[in-house]
Order: structure tokens, then sequence, then C-alpha cells
């Protein structure tokens, strides 16, 4: 073999990222396997190549009769296997002595060099041809290892080809992904050359290089485009929590600020709904309500039913269960179109939700008979002016919670916010302010949408229909709560 071919050999190493030695190994089991083909080659034998020289020669192994046998007993005890027809054991046909084998009694057997004189072409066309496939499977190796670890990561692709099954993305040069049916969203096309985004779900090992598979329909495609999107989340200022989603249709996810000064909802949003818009549009006109994280259940239930507005809300640590108390005009609202509101909301907090409205619970209550509340560790102590306890949890080694009215019981000997002075008002206000804040700051990403009465292609929106549905707002309402239990 000429020195060109050794120093071809080292230059595509380099160019591809191969080990030289990789290639060297694979080159000498090819000129064996050439070797054996030809007639009179020897039984057992090896092929040598001078790595300086490139200089190659074959050497016949020449093994002692006992030590072939036994070392043929060994292989045909470790490579009987079970005939799947018969259920029997069957051994080789023609066991073959493993090299490495041959190795650890190399001491015992004989050597000497049976070079063939003609060897030199067949060998030039050997390695011509291994070469090219080691380079093919160490491309496909270094493509599996690039991908494998990406799992969950944003892929940017151009759409190739789509059928009934799936749709062919290519990710670069020689690298393709599969879009199947189950990870698509409904309604949408993919046409040929369309540049799309997607994450990446599973990356496995096949003959042909990578088998990649990428999602439009996973959670975690919102996340990454926040990201990309928004420097804050980028940066962990700010960070998405919990991520609820019904591809195509609507989406919630909760945000939360790990720095004082950093509005989480207003940095998602955008100046002008900028931010928002750029990922609704991405996804293709999907619905998207960001909802501001809170550790006390209460006030997370409530608002990631936004944009309905919420009267109540009670909770049960143990069932991690919430009956949320909405006007009555709020119900169609609060539910969504076949449950879909209150569905994503449950998603997103984790808790099952019971969505009541103020007449219909103010009947089962006369009906039932709550009485009293029975004493709840943990509990503000305060009684709102419906009778009720408050149902935020109570603030460490105090007996009420955050609100600033329900904090000012502790200088009076009553836990009823009613006899503070001007307590009612104060009570109404601590109330309705956070419900108002979160209002607000929904209307602000909503009004960037582009939609009058509440807008739904930003930060919230998509259920003003439902609002004018009054007259089948109780059927509605009763799916919903098997739905959602």
């Amino acid at each position: 073999m000429s020195r060109e071919i050794l120093e071809a050999m080292h230059a595509l190493a380099r160019e591809k990222g191969i080990e030289p030695e990789k290639l060297m190994i694979a080159l000498e089991d090819a000129l064996l396997s050439a070797y054996k083909k030809q007639p009179g080659s020897a039984k057992y034998a090896r092929v040598e190549i001078d790595r300086e020289t490139a200089d190659f020669r074959v050497i016949e192994l020449i093994i002692p009769e006992r030590l072939e046998a036994h070392l043929i007993v060994e292989t045909i005890d470790e490579e009987t296997v079970v005939d799947p027809e018969t259920g029997e054991l069957r051994e080789p046909q023609e066991p073959v002595i493993d090299p490495k084998k041959l190795e650890e009694y190399r001491d015992q057997i004989d050597e000497r060099d049976v070079t063939p004189e003609d060897f030199g072409r067949i060998a030039a066309q050997t390695a011509k041809q291994v070469i090219l496939q080691r380079i093919r499977e160490a491309e496909r190796d270094m493509m599996y290892e690039e991908y494998r670890d990406r799992v969950g990561e944003l892929v940017t692709g151009i759409v190739q080809q789509s059928d009934s099954r799936y749709t062919l993305v290519q990710l670069r040069e020689r690298v393709e992904a599969l879009l199947p049916k189950s990870e698509q969203v409904d309604g949408e096309r993919y046409d040929h050359s369309q540049r799309i985004k997607a994450v990446i779900k599973e990356v496995s090992p096949s003959t042909k290089g990578p088998s990649i598979i990428v999602s439009r329909r996973d959670p975690e495609l919102i996340k990454q485009l926040f990201e990309l999107e928004v420097p804050e989340i980028a940066d962990n200022l700010v960070e998405i929590v919990g991520v609820a989603r019904e591809p195509g249709y609507r989406s919630k996810i909760a945000v939360v600020s790990h720095t004082d000064g950093v509005d989480p909802v207003g940095a998602c949003v955008g100046p002008r709904g900028s931010r928002v818009r750029m990922v609704v549009s991405e996804l293709r006109g999907e619905k998207i309500d960001i909802i501001p994280f809170n550790e006390e259940p209460a006030r997370f239930v409530a608002k990631a039913l936004s944009p309905a507005r919420v009267r109540e809300v009670l909770v049960d640590d143990e069932n991690k269960q919430a009956t949320v108390i909405v006007p009555d005009d709020q119900l169609s609202l609060a539910i969504g179109r076949e449950g879909q509101n209150a569905r994503l909301a449950a998603r997103l907090t984790g808790w099952r939700v019971d969505i009541r409205s103020e007449t219909e619970f103010a009947a089962e209550e006369a009906e039932q008979g709550y009485g009293e509340e029975e004493e709840v560790s943990g509990r503000c102590a305060a009684i709102l002016s419906n009778g009720r306890r408050c149902p935020n949890a109570s603030l460490p080694g105090s007996r009420y919670c955050g609100l600033d009215a329900h904090q000012a019981l502790a200088n009076i000997d009553s836990d009823r916010v009613a006899d503070l002075a001007g307590g009612g008002e104060a009570e109404e206000r601590s109330e309705q302010a956070p419900a108002a804040a979160e209002n607000g700051a929904l209307a602000e990403s909503e009004a960037v949408q582009g939609q009058e009465e509440l807008a739904g292609n930003g930060a919230t929106g998509g259920d003003q229909d439902e609002t004018a549905e009054t007259g089948e707002q109780q059927p509605v309402a009763e799916v919903t709560k098997e739905q959602t239990s």
C-alpha cells in the first residue's frame, strides 16, 4: 500500500474528527476479510499495517491441535443458542475462535508471513471501500453524540416533505428529524421549504444515523420560545414554574420573579405586547394566559382562572381541592368553552377545581347548612363580612394572612374585619386589590392583541362569546365540575 493512502487517511481523520487509529484498525480487519476470500488462504491469520510506512503483512497463525480443540470447545459453549423453532440448544456449524482469545495464548502460537504477491491491488480497493464506510459510520456516531444530550432543546428546521404519517424536517446538512402525526398540532399545515421551530422529543441510534423525533405539542416548546424572546428568563431573573397547554387552542403559564423590581408578567408580555406576540405568532395564534405564581393556593387558583373574576376560594389542603365562587355573570367565562379554562387552571395549579356561581353556592349553603367552619391550623383567623373565615394561609408567627386589613385585627379583641373602623370597606378593597391588579396586568397584555371586549390573541382572552351564553351556563358548569374533579 502506498504512503499516499496513509496520508489521505490521516487528512480525512482530521477533517471528519475521527481518530486515525480507528481507521487503521478497521482497514486491518477489512484486509483480513479480503485475504480469507482468496483460495488457499490460512484458516487463522491477521493483518498488520505499519503506522509509519503503510507497509502491510498477512501473518498466518499456526495453532497446536490441542490448543485449537480447547479454544473451539470454549467457543461452542459460549455461542450455544436456543433454536426459536424447536426450543433446543443449537451449536454454530463453523465455530470461529475469537482473536482476543488467540492473543491470550500468543506465546504458544507460531507465526509466519503469508502475504500474497498480488495482494497490493486488492488492498488498495479494500482500503478505499473501508475508509469511506468507516467515515460514514463515524459521522453517524458523531451526530448521535451531538443530539442525544439535546432532548428538550428548541431547534429550527426546514420542512422537506409531509404526508399523513409524519413530516420530515431538515435541521442542518445531512441531519433530518421526524415530526410524527402524534406530535403535530391539529389544524397546522407544514408546507415544503417552510421554516418551523420544535423541541427535540427523542434521540435514538439507527443504521442510517441518529433517529431524531421532534414535537410541536410538547409544553416545553412554550418555555423555550419565551426563553428565546424574554431576556429576563434567559438570565434566570424570571422563571416559568408551570405550563398547562391544549395545543392549538390555549395555554396558561405561571411565572415568578427572583429579583426585586422585575414584574414577571410585564417581562413576558413585553413593550406593547411585542414579546408575547412573537410567541403567539410562532404557535399560529394559540392564546396564552400569563399568570403570576403565588405560594398561597387560594390566590394562585383565583389568578389561574383569569380572565374570569373570582369572588372567593375555599381550599381543602388535605384533598388538594379548591371550591371557587364566582359572580353569576362570570360563571361561563371561568369555566371556558367546553371546560377549557377550568381544565387548564387545574393542570397549572395541580388542584382539583370546583367552580360555583354565587347563587348556586348560596342555595347549597342554605340547604345543607354549612354552619361555622371547624378550626383549621395554619389558616388566617380573620372573619369576613359573609361570616366565613379567610381562606388564605396565616403568616409565620401570626394568626392572620398578609392582608393589611387582617393584620390590623391583632390590635383589637375581635377577629371580625367588620369590627375595624371602616373595616368593611378595607376588607373589600383588600380582597379586590389582587384581582384588580391581576386583571390590570392581563388587560394590558390583552389590549395589545387588538380585541375590543376581551383581548385574547396576546397574553389572555378568547372567551368573550362565552359570557353571552347565559341560557346554558348551568349545564356547562355541571359538566365542567366532573371534568375538573
